[in-house]
């Protein structure tokens, strides 16, 4: 049999498919043969390589005798067979056992009088067998090979001790001046002394020229140095200003390109570290754009592009720089450049709009990828008089090029509707007619939901949308897809001014689809039935859904017959019109609570103090792509519309949620029920929705905080962080002292945080009781660290033995009526405020001096009271007159609704009328006081 050719009936190809490892094993009783049979032992050798390459696993047992089988071979003077020699070895020590037995033929293997093969990966080698012990004994060889004068010996050795960085940290640190003096190092020509090392193993030393002529070294060598380094912030900053000033000299130290690319990420590292260094970095990297190398110019306009809060002046420089490479001839350096000006377009599209004349003439281009990421950009940067043209060439190639790009440019149109909402028409008759191309999942799902975008966010291509959305169900291969649709037309088509023309489309799918298809088929329906009000249209889909009482599939039976009885008894509000869901993170904690606690067995679970979210909240919890995402996507900024100006009252800018993140609420809640003084607690009420800032990001002590409402307790957690590399804290406590003498709270708890070190953030608990349970405290702290400051080593991070006391003073924390209320999402508020009554009403009229304007109004309320906006009443939308409508549970499992009634003139400002309701007189009369 040939094994150069397929076998067509195993599908293999070549002969390393018809062995496996028992043949290798047997066979490896060649190694063993006298003298050494070179060329069979490479061949086999190569077997055992490539089995490891496809991951087979030989046993400890099995590895280890290969093992030595192996290190015989080092006998032999074939070049070629000790290469494969010590590739094996290299493999096999990460499962055999023993391997430091092979030491001492790999360090006669360093020797310099060896052979520079021999030399280079002996040290390779010896990094994988080699741990901290050891590593003393070898540091005088390894610190010779950094610096020797032959680049292959010099790489390996600076390559194995960044890996061995990670296990001896204090023994590498030692290497850093040979690390710097393999960077310096200047061809050997050039050299007018020499350094010399102990090279010898033996008794007599010897010397050789400490130089390296290779510029790959010094990569391997700044990339070394940095590790060491790198937990000095002043050092990295001296090694980056130090290099970049002599790169700009004629005779720059750093020859090789890559390290001048490693220097650029070090020097963006610094900037991150330090914004006060901004300006000095931005002037390296601007000097870098002219550097001789692509790949470096490169490097620094990618740098520029990706720097927090640049100006279109100061991206100026990369752009062009860019821009200049879009023109060459070389794919990948025309692929870097796009990929990085795409990238800058999604958050400053003004930088990018220069060089649209030049990434239209890419759109043509052979490479795909390259006209790919050309009409995306143009996409982002391109005005409304060009869409129409980008739709044509975009038309002309999707049929080229691969899924994964055609997602991106799918999803680039899809954002580009919210930016030119006037050209819908264009961009939904490109994407219908993408759905024609041949594609798998992703690409339909991304056409799909980017027709979504134009439902959601412009309401006059809604029809329009529906329609081709109807036309893609007709003919979809993927029922997770047609699911999809039939839910959005259900929620969007009754609110169409001709509903019917959806029902048709709806009903095929009950009669041709497959039971998971007719299943939503039936729910989609149903919401027609409930959410229409011509009776025609309700007793036609009566009789539709009476037909899917016969359905093969019980599910589909049960839904029909449910809806039925529904849409019958008029009940829809719990069934169908209910847009809420629990919030399900809430409902585990308390569940898990109820569970764990012996004694609330006796007691029903109270699901009434679990709160609701939308559907809405609940996708956005998932990671939903929603508008704002879609905005900053784009790179544009969309305001919403307005009429009318200022004096209206209202502003641009939505009231602000005061919703905790219920997965952020779960992670406390887990946290704090591993404190051990916490336990008795009970279960966690309520979280803050974001930590309170007690000092600003620059200072020296980094500190915010969170409260944490329980039944009976507040708890502040306080999140520390030590941003002084020469300084460890220890035993950190917070002193907080209230305003007023004669709240109802009582210190009860106390936790320290044990110790900060550099840059490692750390938590300090304060736990009150709270003594008077009908009362709801409200007061402000004062709040002061204590501590006990030791001075370190910035480098080690080793404190001394001794320290002393210190303390700082951070802003002052509020406790107000708002924590103790969790904002609760109720789908009907109408119906719910009916139910509650007027029995415990209380209302206000008030002046609100303080607020500008209606929006600002709005969300002064939201953050006074604690509660929820539902129905979108929390944005203005340009009246002089607003109802903001509100829902919350108030601590013991509450509920508390408000209706606030504004009216704003320019003269008077904004007068409040306030209505709450709750079950209980007192809570309304409580949260009334809020505002009062």
């Amino acid at each position: 049999m040939s094994y150069s050719k397929r076998d067509e009936d195993s599908g293999r190809i070549g002969y390393h498919h018809y062995f496996d490892k028992t043949t290798v094993l047997q066979e490896a009783r060649v190694f063993n043969e006298s003298p050494i049979n070179a060329r069979k032992c490479r061949a086999l050798l190569t077997k055992i390589l490539y089995l490891i390459s496809l991951g087979e696993i030989f046993g400890t047992t099995e590895a280890t005798e290969l093992f030595f089988s192996v290190t015989k071979l080092f006998q032999s003077k074939d070049s070629a067979l000790r290469q494969m020699v010590y590739l094996v070895i290299k493999e096999l020590a990460v499962v055999a056992e023993d391997v430091i037995m092979v030491t001492s033929s790999l360090m006669k293997d360093m020797q310099p009088t060896s052979e520079v093969m021999y030399r280079a990966n002996a040290i390779r080698v010896l990094r994988k067998i080699t741990d901290a012990s050891m590593l003393q004994g070898l540091e005088r060889f390894l610190k010779a090979a950094i610096v020797d004068k032959n680049a292959k010996v010099s790489s390996a050795a600076l390559v194995s001790s960044y890996h061995l960085y990670g296990i001896a940290r204090e023994v590498v640190k030692r290497w850093a001046n040979e690390a710097q003096e393999a960077i310096n190092a200047k061809p050997q020509s050039a050299v007018s002394a020499a350094t010399s090392y102990v090279t010898s193993f033996g008794n007599a030393p010897q010397t050789y020229t400490a130089v390296s002529n290779s510029n790959i070294v010094q990569y391997h060598a700044l990339g070394l140095l940095y590790a060491i380094r790198q937990k000095d912030r002043m050092a990295v900053s001296k090694l980056v200003q130090n290099y970049a000033a002599k790169s700009g000299m004629s005779g720059s130290v750093l020859r090789s390109p890559f390290a001048q690319c490693l220097l650029v990420r070090y020097a963006c590292k610094v900037m991150e570290e330090d914004p006060s260094s901004t300006r000095a970095v931005y002037e390296m990297l601007e000097g870098w754009l002219r550097h001789k190398s692509e790949m470096v110019n490169l490097e620094a306009a990618k740098a520029i592009c990706e720097m927090k809060d640049a100006t279109v002046k100061e991206l100026f420089p990369a752009v062009t720089t860019l821009q200049n490479f879009l023109s060459s001839g070389k794919p990948s350096i025309k692929f870097a450049a796009i990929r990085a000006l795409n990238k800058l377009a999604m958050t400053q599209p003004a930088a990018v709009a220069p060089c649209n004349i030049d990434m239209e003439n890419m759109i043509t281009d052979q490479n795909r990828s390259i006209s790919t990421f050309a009409i995306t950009t143009l996409l982002k940067t391109g005005n409304e008089a060009s869409v129409e043209r980008l739709m044509k060439q975009i038309s002309g190639f999707m049929s080229e090029i691969t899924d994964e790009s055609k997602v991106l440019v799918v999803e680039a149109v899809g954002s580009l509707c919210i930016k030119f909402p006037a050209k819908h028409h264009v961009m939904l008759s490109f994407l219908s007619g993408a759905l024609r191309d041949d594609g798998g999942y992703d690409f339909k799902r991304a056409v799909v939901e980017a027709i979504f975008n134009f439902v959601k966010y412009i309401p006059e291509s809604k029809e329009a949308a529906l329609s081709h959305l109807c036309e893609i169900i007709e003919d979809c291969e993927y029922s997770k897809l047609s699911v999809k649709i039939l839910h959005l037309l259900g929620v969007e088509g009754p609110r169409c001014p001709q509903p019917t023309k959806y029902i048709r489309y709806i009903y095929n799918r009950v009669i041709l689809e497959n039971a998971v298809v007719r299943g939503a088929a039936v729910s989609a329906l149903a919401k027609f039935g409930v959410n229409v009000e011509d009776e025609a249209v309700k007793q036609s889909v009566k009789v539709l859904l009476s037909r899917c009482l016969d359905d093969a599939d019980d599910e589909v039976r049960d839904r029909a017959t449910m809806y039925l009885d529904v849409i019958k008894s008029g009940d829809e509000q719990g069934y169908v019109k209910d847009d809420s869901t629990y919030a399900l993170a809430y409902l585990e904690r308390q569940l898990l609570n109820y569970v764990s606690n012996p004694e609330l067995a006796d007691t029903p679970f109270d699901l009434s103090a679990v709160p609701k979210i939308s559907r809405q909240e609940e996708q956005e919890a998932r990671g939903t792509q929603e508008q704002a995402g879609t905005i900053q996507s784009l790179g544009g900024s969309v305001s919403p519309p307005r009429s009318g100006g200022a004096s209206n009252g209202a502003g641009a800018r939505p009231a602000v949620s005061t919703t905790p993140s219920l997965d952020q609420q779960a992670v406390y809640a887990q946290k704090l029920a591993e404190v051990p003084d916490f336990a008795s607690f009970g279960p966690l009420f309520k979280s803050s929705a974001k930590p309170v800032e007690l000092t600003e990001s620059e200072t020296e002590y980094v500190v915010n905080c969170v409260k944490h409402v329980f039944a009976h307790h507040v708890v502040f957690q306080f999140n520390i962080k030590n941003t002084l590399n020469d300084s460890v804290l220890e035993d950190v406590n917070v002193l907080m002292t209230p305003d007023n003498d004669e709240v109802s709270l009582v210190e009860r708890v106390l936790i320290p945080a044990p110790q900060l070190v550099y840059d490692v953030p750390g938590v300090a608990y304060v736990a009150f009781e709270r003594t008077a349970l009908e009362e709801y405290p409200e007061c402000t702290f004062t709040n002061e660290l204590k501590f006990i400051v030791k001075d370190c080593d910035p480098q080690t991070g080793e404190p001394d033995e001794e320290g002393f006391e210190d303390d700082y003073q951070v802003e002052e924390v509020s406790l107000a009526i708002a924590d103790f209320v969790l904002p609760s999402y109720i789908p009907s508020f109408n119906k719910a405020w009916e139910e509650l009554g007027i029995d415990y009403e209380v209302v206000e009229t008030l002046a609100l001096t303080t607020s500008p304007g209606l929006q600002e109004a709005c969300r002064d309320l939201i953050a006074l009271l604690g509660m929820q906006a539902l129905e979108n009443t929390g944005t203005v939308q340009g009246s002089n007159v607003h109802t903001m409508t509100l829902s919350g549970i108030f601590i013991g499992g509450i509920r508390v609704l408000a209706r606030c009634r504004m009216t704003y003139d320019s003269a008077t400002g904004v007068t409040l009328q306030l209505a709450i309701r709750s079950a209980n007189e007192e809570v309304s009369q409580i949260l009334i006081g809020a505002i009062v």
